[in-house]
């Protein structure tokens, strides 16, 4: 058995519960806690301790070298940006985390802190970037390209050769065309069809 590299993850909602499903799920590394807001210090969620706030970057490095940025992003990707690029000038790894009941082509490529969720297909030849959110059950086809710190939410189905600019949300259902193009800080409202 592999030994579990220690993961500190950087948010406190909903969407570090799934999270900590897909981290326990791949079985490569061990979280040893959370980092949150200064009034969620000490609290717990799903069993794990809040250790710190995004203050206390030195502080919390003891506790592992990996990181994931466990904020949602809906209305904006600022807070998730922002986290992101001060984990990095930090010195923190952000590795890719997917679950093992995704399924992501050989022949695609995925960024530095991706998460992709339970159910997930990622197909041939598609190019996600950094620090995004691949959602459960969404489907991102043949040759896409979804540009950094984007959302794709759950069940969102890209067809062929769709390109996503970078800070993007494409919500909830979703189904886009095949090629088309989206530019930088697109929000796309769940269930519309885009053709």
């Amino acid at each position: 058995m592999n030994k579990q590299l220690p993961m500190l993850l950087f948010g406190c909602g909903g969407h570090a519960r799934s999270c900590i499903e897909v981290i326990e799920s791949e079985g490569k590394f061990r979280i040893v806690g959370l980092v949150g807001q200064v009034n969620e210090v000490g609290g717990e969620v799903l069993g794990y301790r809040v250790l710190g706030s995004d203050g206390d970057l030195d502080h919390l490095r003891k506790f592992a070298g990996h990181a994931l940025v466990a904020v949602g992003q809906i209305k904006s990707p600022n807070v998730r940006m922002g986290l992101f690029n001060r984990l990095i000038a930090s010195g923190w790894r952000l590795p890719a985390i997917i679950s093992p009941y995704a399924h992501v082509s050989s022949h695609a490529t995925i960024g530095d802190g991706t998460v992709v969720m339970h159910g997930a297909v990622i197909n041939a030849g598609a190019r996600i970037g950094s620090n995004c959110i691949v959602n459960s059950q969404a489907l991102i086809e043949h040759d896409c390209s979804v540009d950094d710190h984007c959302h794709i939410a759950t069940g969102a189905i890209l067809n062929g050769e769709v390109k996503v600019g970078a800070g993007s949300f494409i919500g909830s259902g979703v189904v886009v065309r095949q090629q088309t193009e989206f530019p930088r800080n697109c929000f796309v409202n769940m269930g519309r069809i885009v053709s």
